[in-house]
């Protein structure tokens, strides 16, 4: 993936994407099992442009926050909802919360059993799981620890958990 329109340096290709493009790119790709090559295109001096390096320093803030979520995950385990994608490692579902419910209830799609534990990935703030009519949601603060992508952590009794 580029981070403007070309592969190499171009001085007038100013059409840089944002990091919400680019962090919402990685975490699509990662919950479908899959890497992200994010090309980086020096100047002829051997030069990153600010906007790649904004870009890569506000990458960085969210992976130190949220990396977890991402290193070393597998595709995930119950699709991918309207609302983000989950990724998943050994017995811990992440959800990756694009759109924060403005109700405050997080359905999680795809889940019949409510995980045993979930916290907010930003704050280890444990967060109320109700289950009603076969279906599974997380109640969240009203505001998210990210505008960009939030994570909620599900820790399940067992991986086979569906």
């Amino acid at each position: 993936m580029t981070m403007n329109d070309t592969w190499g340096f171009k001085s007038y290709d100013d059409d840089w994407k944002d990091t919400r493009t680019l962090l919402r790119t990685l975490i699509d790709v990662a919950s479908k099992g899959g890497n992200l090559l994010l090309n980086v295109g020096p100047t002829a001096d051997g030069l990153l442009p600010t906007p790649i390096l904004n870009r890569l320093g506000e990458i960085g803030s969210w992976m130190q926050v949220n990396g977890d979520a991402i290193y070393g995950t597998t595709v995930s385990p119950y699709g991918q909802p309207a609302w983000g994608r989950y990724t998943a490692k050994g017995s811990t579902v992440y959800a990756h919360v694009f759109d924060w419910p403005k109700n405050g209830r997080l359905e999680l799609t795809g889940m019949t059993e409510a995980p045993a534990r979930a916290y907010l990935l930003a704050d280890k703030h444990t967060l109320n799981i109700q289950r009603a009519g076969g279906s599974v949601a997380v109640e969240l603060p009203p505001v998210p620890p990210s505008t960009i992508a939030s994570v909620i952590v599900l820790e399940l009794s067992s991986r086979g958990t569906r």
